[in-house]
């Protein structure tokens, strides 16, 4: 058990510090409160550079970045737009915001990602059918960028443009390109449990100007440009404030240290299991992976335990945990939704554990983490 002095062990805390705190006393120094500020210009240009693009514009959340990124696609009403069956239902959420419907795809096994296969398949049964695609959104899950060379050939050969949704892998990166680089835009989110956090925001990225400006128009309420109040479109209350963007700025900073941490916890996992015959870590082969949240899948057939035993062992100990995301095609939410899937995906979700990985875990924490595995395991 934890001694008393320690606190329960958090999958992914935020990781703020001094700082932090210096980048929002200045902000509240300059006056610029909300909505919007310097602080936001200048972490909408450093996002884009970090992600590859020409253009940002800083959101509420990646929730609402994916909102404004499938209507700048052109995604409504009398179209579909195809996403993973594994990932959060924000995903698909935001697919519903718009009125379009949600076509859910399956995993490949090794890292949980959409089964390109199973997705070019999907594209061409759409196309005969005489529906309008408006997007495919493939995740970054976990921070392991998806295969977006292979989506984009296959998004390319079905006249379909891509939306990445990068939520989770910030500074994760596929054959030398920064995740958020993918795709005609790309969602990066900074919700509080995420590699850097702006307690709650997001951010659309892309290097098409136009679809940037859209969304920046349309997340401050449709204004138009004059000095009474009028809206000729529908709007939304999107844009991040000021000092949230400066607590970001100072994340940013400490970015590369963060996935650093993340990294060696990771590590540190995959020598503890290296001998588990049945364990195995989710795209344990990825070198871009920015290691958001170490997650394994369990064989119960091999190991002679299931990932839930672990769990309840490790909820014991005072450590917390998290079962793979739940399938969209298995939620109440989307019961009926058109579906091409392996069962791979209900795989990882029966068998998949996400593990504390998060940069704020201390040494101590970390060794209790590791240590109570250890004693699960028999090697105590």
């Amino acid at each position: 058990m934890l001694h008393p002095a320690v606190d329960r062990v958090l999958l992914s805390p935020p990781d703020v510090g001094p700082l932090e705190e210096s980048y929002l006393i200045q902000a509240l120094r300059s006056g610029w409160v909300a909505p919007t500020g310097p602080d936001v210009t200048a972490f909408e240009r450093e996002v884009a550079k970090r992600t590859g693009r020409a253009h940002a514009v800083a959101l509420s959340s990646g929730t609402a970045a994916l909102h404004l990124g499938l209507l700048g696609l052109g995604a409504g009403p009398g179209t579909v737009v195809v996403v993973p069956t594994l990932t959060f239902v924000a995903t698909a959420n935001a697919v519903v915001y718009t009125g379009a419907e949600p076509v859910f795809v399956d995993a490949e096994p090794a890292s949980g990602n959409i089964d390109t296969g199973l997705l070019d398949r999907t594209l061409r049964e759409l196309r005969r059918e005489g529906r309008r695609v408006a997007a495919v959104v493939p995740v970054d899950l976990f921070g392991s960028c998806a295969d977006h060379p292979t989506i984009a050939r296959v998004c390319a050969e079905a006249g379909v443009p891509a939306l990445e949704d990068a939520a989770e892998a910030l500074g994760a990166s596929r054959d030398g390109r920064p995740a958020g680089s993918f795709g005609r835009a790309a969602v990066i989110s900074f919700n509080g449990n995420k590699i850097i956090t702006t307690s709650g925001g997001g951010m659309l990225v892309s290097d098409d100007a136009e679809l940037i400006e859209r969304s920046r128009y349309l997340s401050t309420q449709a204004r138009q440009p004059v000095p009474h109040y009028q809206h000729h479109d529908v709007g939304y209350n999107y844009r991040l404030s000021n000092l949230l963007a400066a607590l970001g700025r100072a994340q940013l900073r400490r970015l590369d240290t963060m996935i650093g941490r993340r990294r060696r916890i990771r590590e540190a996992y995959a020598k503890l299991f290296a001998s588990s015959p049945g364990v195995r870590l989710l795209a344990d082969d990825d070198p871009g992976s920015n290691c958001w949240l170490t997650t394994i899948a369990v064989d119960p057939t091999v190991a002679g335990w299931r990932a839930a035993d672990l769990a309840a062992h490790l909820d014991r100990a005072g450590v917390e945990t998290r079962p793979i995301w739940k399938p969209m095609h298995l939620q109440p939410l989307f019961a009926g939704a058109r579906s091409t899937l392996s069962g791979a995906a209900e795989r990882l979700f029966a068998d998949g554990l996400a593990l504390p990985s998060g940069s704020a875990t201390t040494e101590e924490h970390a060794s209790h983490v590791l240590h109570t595995i250890e004693l699960f395991l028999g090697r105590g």
